[in-house]
This record gives structure tokens, C-alpha cells and sequence, in this order.
């Protein structure tokens, strides 16, 4: 079957009565079927469609022999206006009841179109409701067709009333052609493929998409239809919604596996669906996407940005929600919340949920320590995705820091099926993302200053957010920094590698050293160099300072990512060993005196020889053996003390050969540490390339 349709088959004029009748034949039918057969009835639909629909179904009605009274409030015809202005509206519909309810109802359907108002907005009923819930019981003859509004809950109480439910949402795509005149379909050129059409008004009831279509302009037969798709993706939106312009190459940088996944998995499907005109073609390719999906990884590394680009991508509209801002402390109101966001992005479609730090109320079960309205809201969460007709192009996406923490349920193929990792940016997105940053705000960086903030970038953040690895949110402040330097100073040449660094660190506090201090801080991290440059093992060095951080530390020396990062061997962890000797046993030598900052190094190389010879096995004389309790850091209860004492050995005799290479290599090397000392004395802080060319002289 075709998703064509020629132009000759589509209605030359059509009226919202038509319409109606159209788009909803086989319902309405139905719900006419009922309804003679004494059967209630109730119909979810949007507001503007209620009148309609009750006028089709009283004219199927007629002929059978039915009667309907519309109870919508309206006063009596010899009413005084200050008299039903004082009962109000609900007043006046509660009235109605009781007219219609006491006494026999035969072949009578009583009508209730506006249900809301017996409701509030948590589902529960109205002061005024209260009273006269009862007269909906009152009458066991009585047959009722009520409206509900989509955005509103029904108590159970009123919502029991009817045994038999049907929903229009929206119109069904194989009965859309019927709802497009001629002349209207010209708009979306030649020829007319209302498949097409379909993604940017699947959630837009037959009343709504009459006036729609009605006000499209523009000429016939467009070479590009695109004017006549932006008219109808303005009008749908609703609630404040917005489709973002957000481009996945242009405005992201790096990335480029995530960006692939992205594209393979879901966008290419799309697509390819797009271009297709065999129906049965396009329900198979539309069974295939996931509508559920996952982006999980570091903050600040654009796991938003990476969703506002699919919706970019598709034209769809994105609302943004925050886990925390659905929940309340009232009853059944978390869930509506959960309810109203699925039916505006419905109205909406194609469009896109995300649910940013999902996390927060999906944990998995047995974590809450909430008020236990997160099961519910879970529970709504997955019965709204599995309302989505397969045709209605609404993707939910949820992201996370903690994916682990998500109850396994919700990550089942069928609901968050596509899980996609960003991760911390690797150089070369760092790089790409800052060359976006610098054209965007016009920071004219040099090669040399991007190169040098793609290298000082490479590690742990400095100043408040201290122990965090560099996002790419991390960059786009540091950039901000550049710019707000470069407007006080009023600079029109080139960035440096100065300018970045001073962008990085101008307002970061740090230890403030008397010079004797700075000595002994020198000669400490010179020392770490020193026996890192000459054991094989250890990873290159990135840059050594003696400026400190927010953190505390009085100086430092940064490494470069190890080649292999996945598989780390014995030599590599005894040449750890070695280098956090360095700092202390340059002091030894230069100073001949120690001092406490080479505590925590002995901390860190004590832990290492631990765990090669307690947990790993990897001791010469204890053997291949695991001698910590599963899952504890501490030794097996059962280890006599003859064994504990051979570990303590080993353990004191790993540190002592790590000791004695470090000092070996420090008095082999003595100049070299005392040339490094100096510079560092007079430069505070040496990178990779200057600290070469400083060791070839």
C-alpha cells in the first residue's frame, strides 16, 4: 500500500461536521452502540472537540429513538441573569442533575461535558461535587455520556460511573487524507503524501487541524514544502514549547562516537522513514526506534545539549524537566504533573521529553528514601510511554550521572532501551570544542593557546570544582573567562598561552609561600619529576608547579593519560611506587631533612603495596594468593600471625626497593634535579615542552 494520494481523491470542500465524522467514524459508532444498549459511556477528548462529537452522536442517536440532555450549566430561558449569575456555572450543571436524575429517564442519555468542573486539579472532587456525587448514582436507569479532559483526572469515583471508555487523541493516520481538502494539499507540494504530514500533526485533534489547514498560505506546488511544515509546527506548539536550534556537528564539538551512535541508531531510521512511500515499509521502520532513551555520564559533559540536537535534527519540540520539580507532597498531584508534560508534548509532536536527572525520582527499588511517590510516578511515567501510538513521533529521554542507580525495569528493552554513554571529552574533543568556543566569541586563540588549553585541560579541575575531570561546561566557562578578560583589558591581538592560563587560575586562591617554603616545594616535586623521567613505566609528565591549588596542595606534577588505560601491570605500579618516593628523598639529598608533605605520598605508595601483595597476589615471597576478605579491603580473620607477619614484611621491603631506585636515580641525576629546582624556582610552573628543551641543555 501506497503513502501517496492523488489529488482527485481528496475532499474539494469539507465542513468540521465532516471532519469529525471522518476522522472519528468507527468511534463514534461505537460509543452510539453503547449508549443505545443503556451502556455509559466516557470519551477523552480535548475541550474544543466536545461539542462535536456530541452532535454527531445525538444524530445517530435520533434515529433510534433517543433523547439527550446536554448538561452543561446553562440557565433556564425565564432565569433572571443576577440569579444565574449568584449559582454559578457549577451550580447551575449541579441543577441539571437533580431536573434529569429524580424520576424515571427513559431513553434519555444524560450528558456530562464538563466533568472538570467537579475536579480538581490533584484528581479529587470539589466542595460543590461532594454533595451531589450521589445523584449520579441515584438513578439506576440512567445512562451517561460524560467528557473528560485529558489534562484533568477523574476521582474513582466518578470515573466508576463508566464501564466503557474511548480516547481521541489526536487523529489516526490512515484517516488523515479524508481531513484535507485539494486546494490545501498543494501547499505540501507534488505529489501529496499525507504520511509526511502526519509527524507534525498526529497529536492535533480534527477540529483543530480544520482551522489549521485553513490558514496555511504560500503557492501551490512548492518546490520546497518546508514553509507550509514550519506554518503547522508554529501552530502546534503549545504550553511555551519550543523546537531548539541546536546543530549536532556545528554546536557540538567532538563527540564523534556519540554523534555516530546517535545518527545510526535513531536519525538515519528516521530518515530513511521520511522517504518512504510503501506504508507497510514505514511501520516496520517505525517498530524499529526507540522511544525510550538514556544519556548517561559526567555532569557538564552536554547530555541535554545532545538531546536539543535530536530534536533539531527531527523538528521536534522539547520541553526540559527537572526530577525534583515533578514531585509534590500532595497526593496523586506528582503524577499529573507526569500527565499534563505527556499530553502537551502529544499536542505538540513530533517532540521530545527530557527528563533531566531522572534518577531522582527512577532509583531503583529498595533505594527510596523519599515519601514513596516515586513508585508512583515511575509507574505513570511508563503507563504514559506505553500510550503512544507506534505512528506518533514523541521520544522520552532521561538523563543521568548515576545510571546505576535506575531500577532495572525501566531499562528493559521495550521502555529506556537506548542507553548512550558522553562521557569526559578526550583531546580531541576538547580541542573541537574549544575552536567552536573561539570562533563563536571571537577570542582569537593561537594555535599555541589552543594547544595549551587542550593540554591543561586534560586533567582535574582546579578552584571550587576541584576533583572533577574538564566538561565540556567546564570549557565554555573558561572561554567566558577569556572573552570577560580580553573586554577589560581591551585586547584586539591574538590569545596566548598566558591569557589561558591566567583565565584558568586569576582568581583561584592559593597557598601564598615564603621563599624558604617555596625551596622546599621545589626540591619536593622536582624529585617526583626526576625519578619519573628515568623509570620506563611511568606515564609522561604534562606540566610541574609549585603555584598550588584550591585543594591545598602546595605544588604538583601532572601526568599525561597512560597509553593504555584499561590494563595497568606490575612494573607501572612499582615505578608509582618509586615516583612518590621522589618528592621525599630529594629532600633528603638537597636538603637533608624531610618534611610532612611527602606524607600523603607515603600514604598512597603504602596502599599500592598493599593491594599488589594483599589483593592481587603479585608478592615474591607470599605468592600468587588473595589474602583480603571478598569485597574488604581487610585481611582474612583466619590469616595466622606468621602470615601477617610475611606481608608486613613484603609490603616494608616493596616500599624500601621503591625508596632506594628513587634515591638512586636522584643522586645519579643530581644536577639535572638541582637545574629543575632552579627553574622551577624562578618559572613557578614548567610544561612538557619547555621541561624537554630544559633537559637537553
Amino acid at each position: 500500500m501506497s503513502t501517496i494520494i492523488a489529488e482527485n481523491e481528496l475532499p474539494t470542500d469539507l465542513t468540521i461536521e465532516q471532519a469529525v465524522e471522518a476522522a472519528y467514524s468507527v468511534e463514534l459508532g461505537e460509543v452510539a452502540d453503547r449508549l443505545a444498549r443503556g451502556l455509559p459511556t466516557l470519551i477523552e477528548c480535548d475541550k474544543e472537540l466536545t461539542p462535536w462529537l456530541y452532535m454527531n452522536i445525538r444524530g445517530r442517536l435520533k434515529t433510534a429513538g433517543w433523547k439527550m440532555a446536554y448538561l452543561d450549566g446553562r440557565p433556564r430561558a425565564d432565569e433572571p441573569p443576577v440569579e444565574a449569575a449568584a449559582i454559578g456555572l457549577t451550580g447551575a450543571m449541579i441543577r441539571q442533575l437533580v431536573d434529569n436524575v429524580r424520576g424515571a429517564v427513559e431513553k434519555k442519555v444524560l450528558v456530562l461535558p464538563h466533568l472538570d468542573l467537579l475536579t480538581t486539579s490533584q484528581g479529587g472532587l470539589t466542595s460543590e461535587a461532594r454533595e451531589v456525587v450521589v445523584l449520579l448514582y441515584e438513578n439506576p436507569e440512567a445512562v451517561w455520556l460524560g467528557f473528560k479532559d485529558p489534562s484533568f483526572p477523574l476521582p474513582k469515583v466518578i470515573e466508576n460511573l463508566f464501564p466503557h471508555r474511548t480516547s481521541l487523541l489526536g487523529v489516526a493516520r490512515p484517516r488523515l487524507h479524508k481531513l484535507v481538502t485539494q486546494r490545501e494539499a498543494r501547499k505540501f507540494g507534488r505529489p501529496f503524501n499525507p504520511w509526511s504530514l502526519y509527524k507534525h500533526v498526529s497529536g492535533v485533534n480534527a477540529v483543530r487541524l480544520r482551522r489549521l489547514l485553513g490558514t496555511l498560505d504560500g503557492e501551490d506546488y512548492p518546490a520546497d514544502p518546508s514553509k507550509a511544515y514550519r506554518q503547522l509546527r508554529q501552530a502546534t506548539l503549545v504550553g511555551g514549547l519550543e523546537v531548539p536550534a541546536v546543530d549536532l556537528e556545528k554546536d557540538i564539538g567532538g563527540y564523534s562516537r556519540v554523534k555516530t551512535r546517535l545518527s545510526r541508531e535513531i536519525l538515519d531510521v528516521l530518515k530513511i522513514k521520511d522517504t518512504e512511500t510503501d506504508a507497510d515499509r514505514v511501520k516496520k521502520l517505525e517498530d524499529l526506534l526507540p522511544r525510550g532513551v538514556i544519556f548517561w555520564g559526567p555532569p557538564g559533559t552536554g547530555k541535554t545539549m545532545f538531546a536539543k540536537a535530536m530534536a533539531t535534527s527531527i523538528g521536534a519540540a522539547v520541553t526540559v524537566v527537572s526530577g525534583p520539580e515533578l514531585k509534590s507532597r500532595w497526593v496523586g498531584e506528582s503524577e499529573e504533573n507526569l500527565r499534563q508534560i505527556f499530553h502537551r508534548a502529544r499536542q505538540s509532536a513530533p517532540a521530545i521529553i527530557v527528563f533531566d536527572e531522572i534518577d531522582s525520582f527512577a532509583s531503583a527499588r529498595g533505594m527510596y528514601t523519599g515519601s514513596g511517590v516515586e513508585h508512583s510516578m515511575v509507574n505513570q511515567l511508563l503507563t504514559e510511554m506505553d500510550g503512544f501510538r507506534s505512528e506518533e513521533l514523541v521520544f522520552v529521554v532521561g538523563t543521568t550521572n548515576f545510571v546505576e542507580a535506575l531500577d532495572p525495569a525501566l531499562l528493559r528493552p521495550g521502555r529506556f532501551e537506548f542507553h548512550l554513554l558522553v562521557p569526559y571529552p578526550e583531546d580531541a574533543d576538547r580541542r573541537t570544542i574549544i575552536e567552536i568556543y573561539n570562533a563563536k566569541m571571537g577570542l582569537m586563540m593561537s594555535e599555541a593557546a589552543i594547544d595549551f588549553a587542550v593540554r591543561r585541560t586534560a586533567d582535574f579541575v582546579e578552584g571550587a570544582a576541584a576533583g572533577s575531570r574538564y566538561t565540556g561546561d567546564h570549557l565554555n566557562a573558561l572561554c567566558r573567562a577569556l572573552a570577560r578578560i580580553r573586554l577589560r583589558d581591551g585586547r584586539k591581538d591574538e590569545s596566548t598561552p598566558a591569557d589561558v592560563e591566567r583565565a584558568l587560575t586569576e582568581y583561584i586562591e592559593i597557598p601564598q609561600l615564603t621563599p624558604r617554603e617555596e625551596r622546599v616545594v621545589a626540591v619536593h616535586e622536582a624529585g617526583h619529576a626526576i625519578v619519573a623521567l628515568y623509570s620506563p613505566h611511568s606515564p609522561p609528565i604534562e606540566r610541574i608547579t609549585i603555584r598550588g591549588d584550591s585543594a591545598g596542595a602546595l605544588g604538583y606534577v601532572r601526568y599525561q593519560d597512560r597509553e593504555h588505560k584499561f590494563v595497568i601491570t606490575r612494573n607501572e605500579l612499582l615505578d608509582t611506587i618509586a615516583v612518590l618516593m621522589g618528592g621525599r628523598e630529594a629532600e633528603q639529598l638537597l636538603l637533608d631533612d624531610l618534611s610532612i608533605g611527602s606524607g600523603e605520598d607515603l600514604k598512597r605508595a603504602t596502599q599500592i603495596a598493599h593491594g599488589l601483595i594483599d589483593e592481587l597476589g603479585m608478592g615474591r615471597q607470599t605468592g600468587a594468593v588473595r589474602f583480603n576478605a571478598d569485597d574488604k579491603s581487610t585481611r582474612r580473620p583466619e590469616l595466622s600471625p606468621e602470615q601477617l607477619a610475611a606481608l608486613d614484611r613484603e609490603v616494608r621491603e616493596m616500599l624500601e626497593a621503591g625508596r632506594a631506585r628513587a634515591a638512586a636515580i636522584l643522586t645519579e641525576h643530581r644536577a639535572e634535579l638541582e637545574l629543575l629546582r632552579d627553574m622551577l624556582l624562578e618559572r613557578k610552573t614548567i610544561e612538557a615542552r619547555q621541561l624537554g628543551e630544559l633537559l637537553k641543555t
